[in-house]
């Protein structure tokens, strides 16, 4: 049974990785990586980036649950400043009150906002 569930647990982390390696680029942005993943000291670079991306997302989540929008079904996704915010809230002024919450902590640059409004029970 453990080891079902190791090999469970090794997929989902490799279903992550594959998805987080695949996140759109621009053609700029895909030679500047390019160029940073030959360079060795760019490896440490790109975990403090990642880093500070859940750093940001947390500090994201933890002002909008504080400003009153629920977050129990929203996603906060954070790149280099820009955050998008992805899922369903329960009212429709939560949408816009998300994206004004997510603008006002430091550090974000921009926001998508991909929420969506689904009603409690669907």
């Amino acid at each position: 049974m453990k080891v079902i569930n190791t090999f469970k647990l090794m997929g989902g982390a490799l279903i992550v990785l594959v998805s987080v390696n695949a996140w759109s680029q621009t053609s700029e942005s895909a030679a500047t990586s390019t160029q940073s993943t030959m360079a060795p000291a760019g490896e440490g670079s790109a975990k403090s980036a990642r880093q500070a991306n859940r750093a940001l997302s947390r500090k994201v989540l933890h002002a909008l649950s504080k400003g009153g929008v629920s977050t129990s079904r929203m996603n906060v996704i954070a790149k280099g400043g820009a955050v998008t915010l992805a899922g369903s809230v329960s009212d429709s002024s939560e949408i816009d009150k998300a994206a004004q919450l997510a603008k006002g902590v430091p550090g974000v640059t921009s926001v998508k906002n991909s929420l969506t409004l689904k009603e409690v029970g669907q």
